[in-house]
């Protein structure tokens, strides 16, 4: 493509994009409209929640006893099983499974530690009785003091009275009426409790998710800022009989992209729910809606992520357990953040982060520890499944953290080690990487060779939130550029990035044919001209 066509071509783009009255906005504004809450029931009132509560169990019997249905349908979602509900039951499929990442890697040895963000009480090994009803942890979704907290360390469980310390910072017992008394609809403080914080801190796993998403402003995300629509997270996330909307394994989020005036009662977790398939106006917008077939809206309205907090980008198992003076140690780098743990390794962290783009149709692929992998390359323990064949696929953008995993070298495949714990297996204590993944293979049932290395490992995430506004939107030229955004993909002839000697000429040959008839045409007029004066 020409300068003089790009030049126009990105023109033409801006102005789809600075117009106000485009389709896309005018639905979005009717999805919307009128979004005020309202409630049936004032919680405080009710007297099986003024009787004198000794811990969440307790307050999980009063619940139930109104919410009768309740047990029963948050015992099917994920957010109680931690397991894909749509995977076959053998493969394990989920955190609570097989699966593993390059974070801290599989939850199987180390609950007491993880389970701090699930959804119940007391999970702290595989004697969790995932059909006791009393167990499911009503609160941390639906209590709005915002002094209900878990303790890090106790299987789900907050601290007993009065409370007590992690790390140097005081955890304090709930008062269990007041918070039992407060529930309402979950709010982005109840869901960013834990997916604020997953992967043990602030912004660690997701690129678009961290507490600047808490308060946001417009600038950071259009749809929460706090000046901006103010959004919960269940606006888009919606849910039936607690299954929340946009968990994403071997399912997509969302199978169809419908409007709201095509389903009123589907989810509301595509883009398209609100903004339709043709967002931008059609006089000057109809080249930009040609696009949204193949990509996807987040492509161009989320131009970077991380963009207040740094996010985590690449952790190094293989140079954990190094100690000063015979004692583990930390260092903090930019930002405040570890560069390095005894207990963790190298890591390394980055703000406003420009993602990478894959074909993506809704579906992540990944392994878990019983898949045979190659160790001679990155091992993909998680990818985006998609190709430009398939009508459902977009180009997304994702955040992709990459590390070094440790992996059995004779079975080839990923390992479970058994990280936490005060017993003298636990990496933690003994930071010795054979006992410590015996030990967390065992406990999985696998086997273990007991030969250990280190692979170079990615996993990736859909990046979907901190849309920005309009107007920091991508320019054409992002993309349609030599070395540009997309310039990995391949797969497809692209203006402005590629080229072709075929279609080159025949653009060359249209742009003179143009000029000389433009020039015939001149100066046949002026001889025409000339003859009407004679």
């Amino acid at each position: 493509m020409s300068a003089v066509g790009m030049a126009a071509f990105t023109l033409m783009c801006g102005a789809a994009f600075s117009d106000d009255d485009a389709p896309g906005r005018e639905m979005a504004r009717q999805a919307v409209k009128g979004q005020q809450k309202w409630v049936t029931a004032d919680h405080s009132r009710f007297d099986a929640l003024k009787q004198n509560f000794k811990s969440g169990p307790d307050v999980t019997k009063a619940c139930l006893n109104c919410h009768n249905e309740a047990g029963e349908q948050f015992m099917k979602t994920i957010h109680w099983t931690w397991l894909d509900p749509t995977a076959e039951k053998e493969l394990k499929v989920g955190k609570g499974g097989l699966i593993v990442n390059n974070f801290c890697i599989n939850i199987q040895s180390n609950e007491p530690r993880c389970t701090s963000c699930h959804a119940g009480y007391g999970w702290k090994d595989k004697s969790f009785d995932f059909t006791d009803q009393t167990k499911i942890d009503c609160l941390v979704c639906h209590e709005q003091t915002g002094t209900y907290k878990k303790f890090p360390t106790m299987a789900g469980n907050p601290p007993p009275p009065p409370g007590k310390k992690f790390k140097n910072k005081f955890i304090a017992a709930p008062d269990w009426n007041k918070v039992a008394q407060s529930v309402a609809r979950p709010t982005r403080k109840n869901c960013g409790t834990c997916h604020f914080y997953g992967g043990g801190g602030d912004g660690v796993k997701h690129g678009d998710l961290d507490s600047s998403m808490m308060k946001p402003s417009k600038n950071l995300d259009v749809h929460m800022g706090v000046d901006s629509r103010n959004f919960e997270c269940t606006r888009c996330h919606t849910t039936v009989n607690h299954r929340i909307a946009g968990r994403i394994y071997s399912t997509p989020a969302a199978t169809e992209r419908k409007s709201l005036l095509e389903d009123d009662l589907g989810s509301k977790i595509m883009c398209e729910s609100c903004h339709s398939a043709t967002p931008h106006k059609s006089e000057i917008g109809s080249k930009m809606n040609d696009h949204t077939d193949k990509v996807a809206c987040q492509s161009c309205h989320i131009p970077t992520f991380a963009r207040e907090l740094p996010t985590k980008m690449w952790w190094d198992w293989s140079t954990a357990g190094k100690k000063k003076d015979g004692k583990p140690y930390v260092v903090k780098g930019e930002w405040g953040k570890p560069t390095y743990m005894t207990k963790k390794g190298d890591m390394k962290w980055d703000k406003n982060v420009v993602p990478e783009y894959y074909w993506f149709n809704g579906t992540i692929d990944t392994i878990t520890a019983t898949t045979a992998i190659d160790p001679s390359k990155p091992v993909r323990v998680s990818r985006p499944v998609g190709s430009i064949d398939d009508t459902r696929s977009r180009i997304m953008p994702f955040k992709v953290h990459r590390g070094k995993t440790p992996y059995d070298k004779v079975n080839k495949n990923m390992v479970i080690p058994h990280l936490f714990g005060k017993d003298k297996d636990a990496y933690w204590k003994s930071y010795d990487w054979n006992k410590a993944i015996a030990a967390g293979m065992e406990y999985a049932g696998l086997p273990f060779s007991g030969e250990v290395g280190f692979v170079e490992t990615e996993f990736v995430y859909p990046t979907t939130h901190m849309v920005a506004p309009r107007e920091n939107a991508l320019a054409c030229e992002e993309c349609h550029s030599k070395n540009g955004r997309l310039d990995k993909m391949t797969c497809f002839y692209m203006p402005g990035r590629d080229s072709s000697d075929i279609v080159d000429a025949g653009g060359w040959f249209v742009v003179i044919a143009s000029a000389v008839g433009v020039i015939l045409h001149a100066l046949g007029r002026i001889f025409m001209k000339g003859r009407k004066e004679d």
